[in-house]
């Protein structure tokens, strides 16, 4: 079975941690898990140091002091994850939003089906949101709109945050030049892929609001990702990418 490795960034996150691990390891996949912590003072490392008895070698932490960022977090559970030669790596949040048994089918989206990227999408098939005010429905999904007309990509979730990457999509792009560290973390990584020309699959999910604990989520994010991406999509104009028809293998 290949190796695949979730990645969870955490802050704050003690009501919910500890039931996430064991959802994560009751799955049909033997999926290793990472958390990455930024100094959460309300435990969340601690939480995790023990459940690490009980998983000594599938469960990991990095602990790092102070709030850097989601996208820092993740740059560095993706370097973790080559470093130590994971063949699928994921993201997820650790509030629930995203249903862990849905791991499974982006797993099967990559190992199976021959996808570089796969994504689970709130828009692929309608909207399928719960639980968040109208205003913030409808801000996302315009948001993912916007995105898909300004860079061109065929994304209806321009700004998932649950996805599998297989291992060439991380060795090819330059992670330490990733510019951005909060939600347009999520666009500029797909934005990448995409130009190297992997191969990215769309897998329907149902996303829920927390139930537990706080959402990091604020306005500075969302402009961060709006008036990011026409600086990324410019950028990009000045940089040759392969042809989009062919498929990276390195």
């Amino acid at each position: 079975m290949s190796k695949a490795l979730v990645i969870i960034p955490t802050y704050n996150e003690k009501e919910n941690i500890e039931e996430m691990v064991w959802e994560v390891f009751s799955l049909p996949v033997a999926f290793h898990l990472l958390i990455v912590d930024d100094g959460s003072p309300d435990g969340t490392g601690e939480i995790v140091k023990e459940l690490q008895k009980e998983f000594k070698d599938r469960l990991h932490l990095i602990e790092r002091k102070g709030k850097l960022g989601l996208g820092t977090a993740y740059i560095t559970g993706f370097k973790y994850a080559l470093e130590n030669d994971y063949d699928f790596v994921f993201e997820m949040d650790a509030d629930f939003s995203h249903n862990p048994k849905d791991l499974v089918k982006l797993y099967h989206a990559c190992n199976d089906d021959g996808a570089d990227l796969a994504i689970g999408s709130r828009y692929l098939t309608g909207v399928n949101v719960v639980n968040w005010p109208m205003g913030r429905v409808l801000m996302s999904y315009f948001a993912s709109k916007y995105v898909q007309f300004i860079t061109g990509m065929p994304i209806y979730d321009a700004t998932a945050g649950f996805k599998c990457y297989s291992r060439k999509v991380l060795q090819r792009i330059e992670l330490d030049k990733i510019r951005f560290i909060g939600y347009a973390f999520q666009i500029e990584m797909k934005f990448k892929a995409w130009n190297y020309g992997f191969k990215i699959k769309e897998i329907p999910i149902i996303f829920t609001d927390r139930a537990k604990g706080q959402s990091k989520m604020s306005v500075n994010i969302f402009k961060e990702a709006i008036f990011g991406v026409i600086s990324m999509k410019v950028n990009s104009l000045f940089r040759k990418y392969p042809p989009k028809h062919v498929s990276q293998s390195e």
